[in-house]
């Protein structure tokens, strides 16, 4: 096991494999990553590594995220709930995990941390505290709100607001949609209309993957259901990527108010009642044939 810090060179990690016993020189280990853009993505953290190796087989090792101690991948959209689960499986106590989460510092204006978990892979050393990790996803969710132009709102949204948006954006389509339900979103928002997003409902209702929603979830008693509500929900409902948040605070332009993906990968935008309730034909009958199944 060999701990590669946070921010070493090819030459510091050259040494430390030759140091450890692992590469006999540490200038052929140093002259392969040097050619190889793969060595630039090696992470931080505990690796678990054979000695006596040749440089080729030290840099596939090091690569190989199963053999990183500590490591957390989080997929966009990812629920705070998810996040913890990876925690706990790459060896942090469930009860420090909550606590952490309680006694977590949140930027200024956010109440809640759903949503600031920011979605990137994480390695974390041996001895790491809940609390240390949840701090360092929290800090870097922070710097991608800056760069996403969330951080301090627009003016008739608050960063929170945004977040929250940017996570139903993240829930509700394929990247190349993003913009579009961004401004379906603020269109509907803004006429006073209730959002009714399906992902909100899945959210509270914690059902990852699916697809259809009943008409009797869409009649539960939830801040979260936007079907029974108006406005946003009471915050995000996930954690959006960058992305998302980039749509959040620069939605398109256009006055639709209505979305909907008719097949895997086909989503269309209209301010018509009627043309949807047309296409809300075609997404059934393609839902009943196994279009979406066959996507998975």
């Amino acid at each position: 096991m060999i701990n590669i810090a946070k921010g070493a060179t090819g030459s510091d990690i050259a040494d430390q494999l030759f140091s450890a016993g692992v590469v006999k020189s540490a200038r052929s280990f140093f002259g392969l990553a040097v050619g190889d853009p793969r060595a630039a993505t090696i992470a931080p953290g505990a690796h678990l590594i054979a000695k006596e190796l040749c440089a080729k087989d030290a840099l596939t090792q090091l690569l190989d995220s199963k053999r990183i101690s500590g490591l957390i991948n989080i997929f966009e959209g990812a629920w705070n709930s998810e996040v913890f689960s990876q925690m706990i499986a790459a060896g942090f106590n469930a009860a420090d995990i909550t606590k952490a989460a309680k006694n977590s510092t949140l930027p200024t204006g956010f109440k809640s941390l759903e949503g600031l978990l920011f979605p990137a892979q994480y390695s974390f050393a041996d001895g790491t505290s809940a609390a240390d990790a949840i701090s360092a996803m929290i800090e870097r969710s922070a710097k991608e709100l800056v760069a996403s132009g969330v951080a301090k709102g627009d003016g008739k949204y608050s960063a929170q607001d945004l977040v929250t948006i940017a996570s139903i954006i993240q829930s509700e389509g394929n990247t190349q949609d993003f913009t579009k339900i961004s401004r379906v979103i603020r269109n509907r928002l803004e006429m006073g209309m209730p959002l009714q997003m399906d992902s909100t409902v899945h959210y509270l209702k914690e059902d990852r993957g699916k697809i259809f929603l009943s008409t009797a979830s869409t009649l539960l008693k939830s801040p979260y259901n936007t079907y029974r509500n108006y406005g946003l929900p009471p915050g995000p409902i996930g954690n959006p990527g960058s992305q998302a948040l980039k749509a959040a605070a620069n939605p398109a332009e256009g006055d639709w108010i209505y979305f909907i993906t008719v097949a895997p990968f086909e989503t269309r935008f209209t301010s018509s009642n009627d043309q949807f309730s047309k296409w809300k034909v075609e997404y059934k009958k393609n839902l009943r044939d196994g279009l979406f199944r066959s996507a998975k």
